[in-house]
């Protein structure tokens, strides 16, 4: 897996990628502390609207950067998201009102939301062929994981040293250096409209806005992705607002346990990241991510039964196991989610893809994370379990449904409107109706609807 970063380009976005992963994760400490010396008890309020307001931004903004992607050079739009994370960060220290807060936020947000989708659309160009492709993947995934076992620990460590308004600091210059790495590598030159006859679809800046999601709307294998994140969305949910609930009231175990069980979680996440690429080498994406969202639902009711039970010091650990088999198979389903949005956008498309898978799943999380946060407190865990569970069964069943066992990339279709003359047909064969060929088949300026069988499509 460590072979990709023998690539210098690919080892410099890796390390801002990991830098500005742990600063974040310090500014996740350190504006919990904020939030409880400017509300006070109200401090989980305060939390709870900033981290709607994180999830509005993502949804809202991913979409705009990536319209307007193309037309920015790549790595000033990257640097540009860091200066301004930057300058957000160091502006923290010093707010004295609620509103500030939410300010601030959401500027840090929406800027994460332009530098992530723009960073992912870059890898399959620095690494194009898929079996690096595939381990950039899976090396992306273990510093998600790893940075939420190491962050926390180093905010512990350094707030035993200094001040939690240094940790703001040591966020700045996580980002700093980031972006300085982002401005030593070379970056390849994206691939252009010129460079290809077949494009994304136009329509101005509002137009382009929707192709990324027109194109998941569109796509039969996106079509399940969208059930699959909600599926992930509803898992991770109740790992992420429930965890400290189960720990401390419903087990009655200390606060300290808290970090060992998202630690659980997060291993079983690294463990199957780095098993993924060999697997993938030799099974396909829709098995293993098809198969990652079912499991998903047997955990479930696994959980059930350590919710159900009043009494027992088994039930530690098999939240832990829970924990841990939900990390698991939500990688199983996130690892190989950039190999499915690389194989179904055009390459003048991918900033847009990119951009509405981010929008699109943390759409999910704006809709889950408030759903088991409020059965959890007002009808009790139980109920959170099933609604989720059984959200995530939907979710899976419907992915398993949109998402056809037989997906070839190379389908045969004809095209009904194309001038003879017209470049795309090239290597195309006179049929009745129009032209037939057959090459790997993308939504585009060309394709604009997908093939109802591989032996005709309708014509462009």
């Amino acid at each position: 897996m460590l072979s990709v970063l023998r690539d210098r380009t690919y080892l410099h976005l890796f390390a801002a990628q990991v830098i500005a992963l742990i600063g974040t994760g310090l500014a996740t400490v350190a504006l919990a502390l904020l939030a409880y010396d400017v509300a006070g008890a109200a401090a989980g309020s305060v939390l709870g609207t900033a981290l709607a307001i994180k999830m509005l931004a993502y949804v809202a903004i991913a979409p705009a950067i990536g319209a307007i992607a193309d037309r920015l050079p790549r790595r000033a739009l990257l640097v540009g998201s860091d200066l301004i994370r930057v300058g957000v960060a160091l502006m923290l220290p010093f707010v004295d009102h609620v509103w500030q807060v939410y300010v601030l936020v959401f500027v840090l947000q929406a800027a994460s939301a332009a530098f992530t989708p723009t960073f992912q659309a870059v890898i399959p160009d620095v690494l194009p062929a898929e079996r690096d492709y595939t381990r950039a993947l899976s090396l992306s995934r273990l510093a998600y994981d790893l940075e939420s076992l190491f962050s926390p620990a180093l905010a512990a460590t350094l707030l035993s040293l200094i001040t939690y308004n240094w940790l703001f600091t040591g966020t700045a210059v996580s980002f700093l250096a980031s972006a300085a790495l982002v401005v030593s590598a070379v970056l390849p030159k994206p691939v252009t409209a010129q460079h290809t006859e077949r494009t994304e679809p136009t329509g101005g800046v509002r137009g382009k806005a929707g192709t990324g999601a027109r194109l998941f709307f569109t796509t039969p294998r996106l079509r399940a992705l969208l059930a699959l994140n909600l599926a992930v969305a509803a898992a991770s949910a109740v790992v992420t607002v429930n965890t400290v609930v189960y720990v401390r009231d419903h087990l009655g175990r200390s606060a300290g346990d808290v970090p060992v069980a998202l630690g659980a979680y997060g291993a079983g996440s690294m463990a199957v990241a780095l098993l993924l690429p060999r697997v993938l080498d030799r099974v396909s994406d829709r098995t293993v991510m098809l198969s990652g969202a079912l499991l998903l639902t047997a955990v479930f009711a696994g959980l059930g039964g350590v919710t159900a039970a009043a009494t027992g010091d088994w039930r530690w650990s098999a939240l832990l196991a829970a924990w841990a088999a939900f990390g698991a198979a939500c990688s199983m389903v996130l690892t190989p989610t950039g190999r499915l949005i690389r194989r179904s956008a055009p390459a003048t498309g991918r900033a847009s893809a990119f951009a509405a898978q981010f929008s699109l799943s943390h759409a999910c999380w704006l809709l889950t994370y408030p759903l088991a946060g409020w059965l959890g407190a007002t009808a009790g865990l139980q109920w959170a379990v099933i609604a989720l569970g059984a959200t995530a069964l939907a979710a899976g069943l419907l992915a398993l449904r949109l998402w056809p066992s037989r997906d070839p990339d190379r389908i045969p279709h004809l095209h009904t409107a194309l001038d003879a003359e017209h470049p795309h047909l090239a290597d195309a064969a006179r049929a009745p109706g129009g032209w037939r060929h057959s090459h790997t088949y993308v939504i585009d300026s060309l394709h604009s609807t997908w093939p109802t069988t591989p032996q005709h499509a309708p014509g462009h």
